[in-house]
């Protein structure tokens, strides 16, 4: 086999595997349970990691405004989160009145 067209398959199967799912999954390695209210109010979206599967642990894995890296929170934040989560919807909603 021509040796540039095994270069070529190797390139291309390290690019799929560079930007896919494919490849080694991020997991919170810790959780922190300390985060500020105004934090917690910014969030824009957030995901559970499972302690199953290729993690570790369990973590509340926030994505905040202005925050270039998620945050790996407590689980038990999760609650709280709701909570403010639905004051910055009930406040939005005033606001628009």
């Amino acid at each position: 086999m021509d040796l540039k067209v095994v270069f070529l398959g190797v390139c291309f199967c390290a690019f799929a595997v560079t930007y896919s799912e494919a490849g080694i999954p991020r997991c919170c390695m810790s959780t922190r349970s300390d985060i500020a209210p105004r934090v917690l109010f910014n969030v824009q979206r957030w995901e559970i990691q499972h302690s199953s599967g290729a993690c570790d642990i369990s973590a509340l894995i926030l994505y905040v405004k202005r925050h270039q890296r998620p945050i790996c929170a407590d689980p038990k934040l999760k609650s709280t989160l709701m909570k403010i989560q639905s004051r910055r919807k009930r406040s939005h909603r005033k606001d628009k009145v």
